[in-house]
């Protein structure tokens, strides 16, 4: 999902750049109000965790691979906004260090992991654990909305795609859906026992969303 420079046209990257750099700025004026004093350490583990397990790749039918994005799992214990940093943050270093993913298309990357993916899954995730209630609903909700986040991300990524006259719409959209959809079940499966895990030892770091002046 990482996509590389030359993959998308111009006309699509530069916009993807914007609304990117908009969101995240956005995602940093939110963050400063909700910071504590746990917080930034708490950021720079989980960043670096993902970015450690995003190197480890995991197989999926037809001899492709996948690994964890981690939006969810950083949104469940930060919260969303400061989730997004930390997706955007692992996403610029694994471009800058080890080129997994283009210069060009880092905006379109960061939107389709950070924003859609990040964001986007907490509040599929918030909205199923309001339905549900608390305990077992905060699994699920925590299972559901991983699988959902990497959907989501790859058919953005489709999306994009398809805009840029890469690939047509209607090939590039079921190829990636089919293929993250199995991908998503890992995402799911490895992010229920990371939180499973911190509720059991550390429930206080689980992120509790506060009504904001």
């Amino acid at each position: 999902m990482h996509i590389p420079d030359g993959f998308l046209a111009p006309d699509t990257w530069i916009p993807m750049w914007l609304v990117s750099a908009g969101g995240i700025g956005y995602c940093l004026r939110k963050t400063s109000r909700l910071l504590k004093d746990r917080m930034v350490p708490l950021m720079g583990v989980m960043g670096a965790f993902i970015f450690a397990a995003q190197m480890l790749n995991f197989p999926v039918a037809g001899g492709t691979s996948g690994h964890l994005l981690g939006g969810v799992l950083a949104a469940v214990l930060l919260g969303p906004f400061p989730a997004a940093i930390v997706i955007s943050v692992v996403l610029i270093a694994q471009c800058l260090i080890f080129q997994d993913g283009g210069l060009t298309t880092l905006g379109a990357n960061i939107f389709n992991m950070s924003i859609v993916g990040a964001i986007g899954g907490y509040f599929i995730y918030d909205i199923i654990r309001k339905v549900i209630g608390v305990g077992r609903g905060m699994m699920i909700a925590t299972g559901v909305a991983a699988w959902f986040s990497v959907v989501m991300s790859s058919a953005a990524c489709a999306l994009e795609l398809a805009i840029s006259g890469t690939s047509p719409f209607n090939v590039v959209l079921p190829a990636m859906i089919l293929v993250h959809a199995l991908i998503g079940v890992g995402e799911a499966v490895i992010t229920c026992l990371i939180v499973g895990f911190v509720l059991r030892v550390r429930p206080d770091l689980i992120y509790v969303k506060a009504v904001q002046p």
